[in-house]
Order: C-alpha cells, then sequence, then structure tokens
C-alpha cells in the first residue's frame, strides 16, 4: 500500500514507468545502489536478459526461459547504435539489421516505396526546444533571451528539418494534452526588427556584439531529428540579429549530464513522453529541484504546476497549466520550436512490430522468423540499471530488462498490470494498494516479494540510504514526480 501526502492521480501511469522498475532487495544491498556495477550483471524480471554489453558497439540479450509472462519469440536480441541515420538505414536495407529507429525526414519516402520495408509512424508526444540557463550569462538576462526568441525563425526549421507530421510548437506540451495546451497562448512570432531592438537595450550592437555558445549532442530523437543541421540553422538565423553563435558538440551521456547539472548556458533538447499528461512534460522541467537545466526555478511557475497536479478536475487544473504557459513565455525560460514527427522502421517479414508514442517499443513481441532480432537506434545506452537515467535510448535497453509495477500496453499509452497483478485506490487518490503476481523471479533466481517494492523505492528516495547512489546521484525522475528525497542534506 503507498499513502501520498497529497492527491496524485497520474501515480499509476508514473509507476508504470520504467524508472520505477523494481529490483532484488539483496542485490540492491550487495551492489549498494550503484548503477554502474549494476550495469555489468543487470538483474530483472523481464522477457530479456543481458548476456553482454559490448561497450562502443553492442548489448547482447538473451530470452528470459523463466519469464512469468508471455516468453520473448526470438531468442537472442541484439541492440546497437549509429548517430548516422543514414547508416541505420543502408543496414536495414542490407538486412544487418531488423528495425531502426528515427529514420531522417529524407529517407521516408524511401522506406514506403521499398515492398521488403515496413514504416510505423510515432504519435508526437514530444517537445523541441532551445534551452537558456537563467544563472548563466548572458541568458540572466530576460532582454537576452526575448531577443533570442524572436530571432528564431521556428517554422524554417520545421518546415526544412522536420518530416511530415510535426508542427511548430504553441506551447511546451503537445496540443492532444487536455489539460495541459493552452490554446489561446502563443509563442513569440520570429521578428528581426524586434530582436535587434531588445539587443541594443541590453547593451549589444554590432560593434558590440552578443558572442555565445549553443551546446548540442549529434543523437536523432523523435523530437530533433537532425540535430547539427538545426545547430548550424540557428547559428546562421542568430547571425541575422547580430548574434555570434559558436556551436559545442557534445557526447550524449556527458551533454544530458551537464544540461541536467546547469553547466550550459545554451543548449538544444527535447522530451519525448513518459506518460501522456502534463505533469511529465512541466513537472520535470519547470518544478523540479534536481534538474538545473533552466537555472533557478521561478517560484510562481512551481505553484502552479504543483496546485495543478493535485486536481483531478480538467478544468480546474486548465486554468493553472494557462498560467503555467504564460509565465513560460513571460520569462522565456526557453524557447518551444517544433513537436517532432517520427517514425521507426523494420524489414517487412517482423510481426508484432509497432511504434510506441512513448518510445519504449517492447522487441520480445515481435517475431522474424530466426532466432536473432538486431535493432539499431541513435545511440548508446548510458546504464543498464535506469533508475538514475533519463535518456530515451538508454531507457529503451532497459525496458527489455526491467519491468514495473504497471505497464503501459504495447504500442499505446494504457496502463495495465505488470509485476502487480492489480491495484486499486481510495476516492480521493490518496492511497493506492498493490496486488503482487505470485512466482515471479529475478534473473538471478531471488523470488519478487513486497520487500523488494520497498527497497526499490527507498532506494530512490531515501538520500541517507545506503543504496542511493544511482550513476550520477540525481534521481530526477524521483524529485520530480514525488518530491523531494527523505532525509536530504540541508
Amino acid at each position: 500500500m503507498s499513502t501520498l501526502c497529497s492527491p496524485d492521480p497520474a501515480f499509476p501511469s508514473k509507476v508504470a514507468f520504467s524508472v520505477f522498475s523494481i529490483q532484488d532487495k539483496d542485490y540492491l544491498d550487495a551492489n549498494g545502489g550503484d548503477s554502474v556495477k549494476m550495469s555489468d550483471a543487470p538483474n530483472g524480471t523481464g522477457p530479456y536478459m543481458v548476456t553482454k554489453w559490448n561497450r562502443g558497439d553492442s548489448v547482447v540479450f538473451e530470452a528470459n526461459p523463466n519469464y512469468w509472462g508471455e516468453k520473448a519469440k526470438i531468442k537472442n536480441l541484439i541492440f546497437r547504435w549509429s548517430e548516422q541515420s543514414a547508416q541505420r538505414l543502408l543496414e536495414l536495407q542490407a538486412g544487418t539489421v531488423d528495425g531502426i529507429d528515427n529514420p531522417a525526414p529524407e529517407d521516408i519516402a524511401t522506406i514506403k516505396a521499398d515492398t521488403n520495408l515496413a514504416l510505423f509512424d510515432r504519435t508526437a508526444l514530444n517537445i523541441f526546444y532551445i534551452g537558456f540557463n537563467n544563472t548563466v550569462a548572458p541568458f540572466d538576462n530576460l532582454k537576452v533571451r526575448e531577443a533570442i526568441s524572436y530571432g528564431i525563425d521556428r517554422q524554417r526549421i520545421v518546415d526544412q528539418y522536420f518530416p511530415t507530421g510535426s508542427t511548430v510548437a504553441k506551447n511546451f506540451v503537445p496540443d492532444t494534452f487536455n489539460p495541459g495546451f493552452s490554446k489561446d497562448i502563443s509563442w513569440y512570432d520570429y521578428d528581426v526588427t524586434k530582436a535587434k531592438a531588445l539587443l541594443a537595450e541590453a547593451g549589444y550592437t554590432d560593434a558590440k556584439p552578443l558572442t555565445i555558445t549553443l551546446s548540442f549532442r549529434n543523437v536523432v530523437r523523435a523530437y530533433l531529428p537532425t540535430p547539427d543541421k538545426v545547430a548550424q540553422e540557428i547559428q546562421a538565423q542568430l547571425k541575422e540579429i547580430g548574434v555570434v553563435v559558436k556551436l559545442e558538440e557534445m557526447e550524449s551521456a556527458a551533454f544530458i549530464d551537464a544540461t541536467a547539472a546547469g553547466e550550459r548556458g545554451f543548449y538544444l533538447l527535447g522530451w519525448n513522453a513518459d506518460y501522456p499528461d502534463a505533469t511529465n512534460f512541466l513537472d520535470y522541467h519547470f518544478a523540479n529541484v534536481s534538474n538545473k537545466q533552466f537555472g533557478t526555478l521561478y517560484q510562481n511557475i512551481v505553484d502552479e504546476i504543483n496546485a495543478a497536479a493535485k486536481l483531478s478536475d480538467v478544468a480546474a487544473r486548465q486554468a493553472h497549466y494557462d498560467k503555467v504557459n504564460q509565465l513560460l513565455k513571460d520569462n522565456v525560460v526557453m524557447i518551444p520550436v517544433a513537436h517532432g514527427g517520427s517514425a521507426v522502421a523494420y524489414k517487412a517479414n517482423v510481426t508484432g512490430a509497432h511504434a510506441s508514442p512513448l518510445g519504449d517499443e517492447l522487441f520480445s513481441v515481435m517475431n522474424n522468423g530466426t532466432d536473432q532480432f538486431v535493432w539499431m537506434q541513435g545511440g548508446e545506452p548510458a546504464a543498464l540499471w535506469c533508475s538514475d537515467e533519463t535518456d530515451g535510448e538508454t531507457l529503451r535497453a532497459c525496458e527489455q530488462v526491467y519491468e514495473a509495477l504497471l505497464s503501459f500496453k504495447v504500442g499505446g499509452t494504457e496502463v495495465q498490470p505488470g509485476l502487480a497483478e492489480s491495484f486499486a485506490s481510495n476516492t480521493d487518490a490518496t492511497e493506492y494498494t498493490f496486488t503482487l503476481r505470485k512466482g515471479v523471479t529475478f534473473h538471478n533466481g531471488a523470488t519478487l516479494d513486497a520487500n523488494d517494492v520497498v527497497a526499490t523505492y527507498a532506494a530512490l528516495w531515501d538520500a541517507s540510504s545506503p543504496n542511493h547512489k544511482g550513476r550520477t546521484g540525481t534521481f530526477e525522475y524521483f524529485t520530480t514526480f514525488f518530491g523531494a528525497f527523505l532525509n536530504a542534506a540541508k
């Protein structure tokens, strides 16, 4: 039984997210909750087990013969990666891989025309944004942030670099989110004259131009299919308003860690939905003390977000989200650019193939008629125990191995039983009761019980726990979804 401090109607969706997958207590204790150590011998309950992580090359999985549910249809699963979408497509066409993530926009027509391939579109439950850290000069100056916002032609970026199905973002959250999306609030229009005037007010002129660094990772994601080209486009657009932009391309995991730690002032990032609720977008980014990418939190935004999260009435929640969306615009916390259409491509002979709007494709349901399935994505996992991770390529790998109390239907967003065969809540959504499945075993042979559930959540929640280590120790999702750590240092 879980008793919450305040109502949380989205609690089942949060619990279903793979970051909250359950780990064996004894294994946690033996490794001190160290994600790096645990990645050497991952220990989940899922349909696949990791046999080897060839760092820099591949992750090799094998079907779990003792899986409690429907067993994997293919014995061996291999994850490979390449940041080059052209290479991913060439390998799919050559038959050296069975599925690829995020084909480039210019390759979609080629895939559709090839009878040996099959394309599955993803619903655009994402946001690509240009981020500012308000503690890093010159982005601590609102006029600078406003000038850059007016100087970005978001429509051109979407038209030139995004596939069909993509839209220019009006808000941070997708327009399908109700509550969450504010139809009467739109971001600033492109206006070079206004941008130059604001720069002048901030003290920057042709004689004294603003020089800034734009950080990014060249990893294709559903929200950003061509990171390097978009970075160059932004560099060119801002040159038109007199801003000199230096480009900094970083390795993926280092980039994610640096932005989350507040070490980059101006950067390209985005977000794919973990579950279909505005709390997943707004709470994580703008009311999360563990995520320092935007610098100092705006307390008025935090207050409105927290108030909305406790309400089940749609209209009442939306009233708070309207205020949030307006405050995000007024403070130019970031620049929402696009909701990116994306896809997954497979060989046409793969049965059970699908694309997930949450990016959590499950390969155990797929079959290609052989004993091996090879998947190629945009980047290497950062770890193979994901309680302390946020990157989609990392999470997808973990989702083949680990399971949470609840889960999402394959290829969908509907919550269903997972390691808990059922759950119930009281009327005000403050108390949830989960009934665990019988006979579930971990890959190391240990039997799942309630102690494992308690130990897993304690490792994430209790800062004084010897298992509260992870990889970076930030556990961003936990603090976003459930509040501050227990016993955190003052």
